[in-house]
């Protein structure tokens, strides 16, 4: 059947954890598709004050995902923005990071290691989910030193992957984004996008494809990938004369700060197998149907996926990955200070969102 199973992988991989501030379950399932590309990273401890959460969809392969699953959130605390409180710049600088340490030989080392077989078509490399956990080595010294080999010469992987994390530390959230998943935040049972899906027929995507050297055709930058930001992707990053940021496709994320308040319920992070088939809004209502009555919060992810997947192929609705990670926050989030909310309708339902404080480095 193709990019298809003849029937549908549901076993889930689920996990929960809580602190004194926050609850987190998470699950995920390969479904319809031929192999499961999506990562995810869920960490309580990314340090004492900070809490991270990311999704990483993959599509070509699922070694990028993978890699950003096991790395970005250790760039992230190696910045000098980090150190400085400026969690934004920090986890901006990461993803770009991600780019420039898969290139050369260590590059090649490292998601070598990562997979399980290598395509020698295409250059994909193929490998299982990586989920790390909190107790995963966050304090290991990585300098990335460049390495001499076979491989020197090699220019990045061409599959890909797009990249939606939140981090939380107090009263802030602050979510960076490339690519089509998303991050959602339920505010007094509202739904508020905290991410824009990155696509090619959005004005802003487009006019840098096209600067870049780029095509769009029925959707697709150069006839191939439908997405117009993400990890990986080497091919369409070719410009010499072109900074990362206004390549073709870019991992430039947007970042969005939100100050959190007591309405705030809950925050989603999953990936577009879920927004496929759900509106925000209908996700967060789906969630506060099912968030009391179940024992868990990756029990109330595990009946999303459910109600998500579809009963057969004919229409492709339904049957992609998916990856749902819901973080509740442990009452009260601050007594004192109320964010701004600035309620906008989408053209496509009845979802509003909250005035992203859009940071994108160099987007012009």
């Amino acid at each position: 059947m193709g990019i298809y199973l003849s029937t549908p992988k549901t076993d889930k991989l689920s996990e929960n954890g809580e602190n004194d501030r926050l609850k987190f379950g998470l699950s995920s399932m390969q479904g319809w598709r031929a192999s499961m590309e999506d990562a995810h990273s869920a960490l309580l401890d990314l340090d004492s004050e900070t809490a991270f959460f990311g999704v990483f969809d993959g599509h070509g392969g699922r070694v990028v995902a993978k890699f950003c699953a096991k790395y970005l959130h250790r760039q992230v605390l190696k910045t000098e923005a980090y150190s400085a409180g400026d969690l934004g710049s920090a986890v901006h600088r990461a993803f770009f990071r991600m780019d420039e340490m898969m290139r050369g030989q260590r590059g090649w080392r490292e998601l070598s290691a990562l997979g399980d077989k290598i395509n020698k078509f295409s250059g994909m490399i193929e490998g299982l989910i990586f989920s790390p956990r909190g107790s995963d080595s966050n304090n290991q010294q990585d300098d990335w030193a460049s390495e001499e080999g076979p491989h020197s010469d090699f220019a990045g992987p061409t599959c890909g992957s797009t990249a939606c994390v939140a981090l939380i530390r107090n009263n802030q959230l602050v979510v960076a984004n490339a690519g089509d998943s998303r991050c959602v935040i339920s505010r007094a049972g509202q739904a508020y996008n905290l991410s824009r899906d990155h696509k090619p027929e959005l004005a802003v995507e487009r006019e840098r494809i096209m600067k870049a050297g780029g095509f769009i055709h029925m959707g697709r930058i150069n006839g191939s990938l439908n997405l117009s930001r993400a990890i990986g992707d080497v091919e369409f990053k070719q410009n010499k004369f072109l900074p990362p940021e206004k390549q073709v496709v870019t991992a430039n994320p947007d970042i969005n700060v939100v100050e959190l308040c007591d309405d705030d319920d809950f925050v989603v992070v999953a990936c577009d197998g879920i927004w496929d088939c759900m509106s925000s809004q209908q996700l967060v209502n789906f969630i506060h149907e099912h968030i009391n009555k179940e024992s868990s919060l990756s029990g109330v992810c595990e009946k999303v996926l459910d109600r998500c997947l579809a009963p057969s192929t004919i229409t492709g609705e339904g049957c992609d990955n998916m990856t749902m990670i819901l973080v509740q926050f442990k009452k009260p989030v601050n007594r004192n200070n109320k964010a701004e909310v600035a309620e906008q309708s989408t053209s496509s339902s009845d979802e509003t969102e909250i005035q992203m404080l859009w940071t994108s480095i160099a987007e012009e």
